[in-house]
């Protein structure tokens, strides 16, 4: 077996006014948490050092800026990256990144047991909206303040394994995990705050949005072999309710543990990294089974053309 004792550290929420100081002592009790277990693996959330702010409708470049990092660790996060190391866990950590040239991406880096930055993901699927929405019950403005990724979707060895990373809505398109499954990835990793209404259809609530999420993250698992490790940020963030429903997934499309509550919460499971194996051999193996010449409109077309009347 090639296992990684995984640690999913679902956040509870985090408040406008709260400090990445505040934030950070958090992650350290839950990361306290997860050495306990035996974890050599830490997932944290999406934006998981702030509320989530593009459901704030911002001009101020400046108030805009104060929600990004500008480098990684900062010294804030110091701390955190200093008990990793020390317990020799590597780490999923989500973050609002502002480059040196004043580029403004939703980001994500892997961090070795060492303690370096070993990967880094910026998040291509931005939903959303760019302009303050009256017909909206709230505002998503990702698609205001961060651009789309500019990495692909790349994977890392790291910890024995294959390793792989997405944010968010990217868990609701395919070819977020195929293009990993092409790569052989073994285990995706990715941070979730997903609101617990449809801001454009009220009736589709949390117990929609929960299922959506568990048959985008199952499917992607099944059907690219992979572990999938979902963490929510999650609760009620000034008035914003999000969703939890973190989830470790396996690679037959399994939930082997979900979080129960909206706090936070620790989920761990001993990933067996050579359990992706007999799918990757079998029914997806690609090398045998795929047919790229009837595949093209998926690179040629963006949005959807109806066939002639």
């Amino acid at each position: 077996m090639r296992e990684i004792v995984t640690a999913a550290l679902q956040m509870g929420p985090i408040q406008k006014a709260e400090t990445r100081k505040d934030v950070v002592e958090r992650m350290i009790a839950l990361l306290d948490r997860a050495k306990d277990a035996g974890a050599t693996l830490a997932v944290f959330p999406e934006l998981a050092l702030t509320t989530f702010f593009p459901r704030w409708y911002m001009e101020d470049q400046a108030e805009v800026d104060s929600w990004f990092e500008t480098e990684m660790p900062s010294a804030e996060t110091r701390p955190l990256f200093d008990r990793a190391r020390a317990y020799g866990i590597g780490m999923y950590l989500g973050y609002a990144e502002k480059t040196p040239d004043g580029h403004h991406f939703n980001t994500s880096v892997l961090v070795s047991p060492q303690g370096d930055i070993v990967g880094k993901y910026r998040k291509v699927h931005l939903p959303g909206h760019s302009e303050f929405d009256t017909d909206r019950a709230f505002q998503h403005l990702e698609k205001r303040y961060f651009e789309p990724g500019d990495l692909g979707f790349p994977v890392w060895r790291s910890q024995d394994g294959i390793l792989g990373m997405c944010i968010c809505n990217d868990r609701r398109w395919p070819e977020t995990y195929r293009v990993m499954g092409l790569q052989g990835v073994e285990m995706v990793m990715l941070g979730f705050n997903t609101p617990a209404v449809n801001s454009q259809m009220s009736a589709e609530g949390p117990e929609d949005r929960l299922f959506h999420h568990r048959l985008s993250v199952q499917a992607g698992a099944y059907q690219n072999a992979t572990w999938v490790i979902a963490v929510a940020k999650a609760g009620v963030e000034d008035g914003h309710p999000l969703i939890g429903g973190s989830l470790i997934v396996d690679p037959n499309g399994k939930i082997v543990a979900e979080s129960t509550t909206e706090d936070d919460e620790m989920l761990v499971h001993a990933c067996d990294l050579d359990l992706c194996n007999f799918g990757k051999e079998t029914i997806f193996d690609f090398a045998r089974h795929r047919r790229i010449e009837h595949y093209g409109l998926i690179t040629q077309r963006t949005g959807a053309e109806l066939p002639p009347v």
